[in-house]
């Protein structure tokens, strides 16, 4: 399996912006194979798709439409989150994932088998 190491959170108030890193390894060459995404998961609540992006295809949660991008370099072997007009409920750990025999891009957790250990946002009123 590949391997996945994210970075980039912290804290912020609202209304403010932070950018997510994920660098792959092991595997990597294949990386531009690879569906990949951000999953966020805050205590006591499901893990829930956050963005994902396969082949030329993206896909975001509603929450999240209009305030996230997620981008890739594949050259690098890294995916990023930007993520702007952070609100409150944004509060979770971030997780980085990729689906490296991807059919359907997908925002269900489920898909994917490669897991980072994630990193923590927070977000204040």
């Amino acid at each position: 399996q590949v391997q996945l190491v994210e970075s980039g959170g912290g804290s912020v108030q609202a209304g403010g912006s932070l950018t997510l890193s994920c660098a792959a390894s092991g595997y990597a060459y294949m990386y531009s194979t690879y569906c990949v995404g951000w999953f966020r998961q805050a205590p006591g609540k499901e893990r829930e798709g956050v963005a994902v992006t396969g082949g030329t295809s993206t896909d975001y949660a509603d929450s999240v439409k209009g305030r996230f991008t997620v981008s890739r370099d594949n050259a690098k072997s890294t995916l990023y989150l930007q993520m702007n007009s952070l609100k409150p409920e944004d509060t979770a750990m971030y997780y980085c994932a990729a689906q490296q025999w991807c059919g359907v891009l997908t925002l269900i957790w489920s898909d994917y088998n490669s897991w980072g250990q994630g990193t923590q946002v927070t977000v204040s009123s």
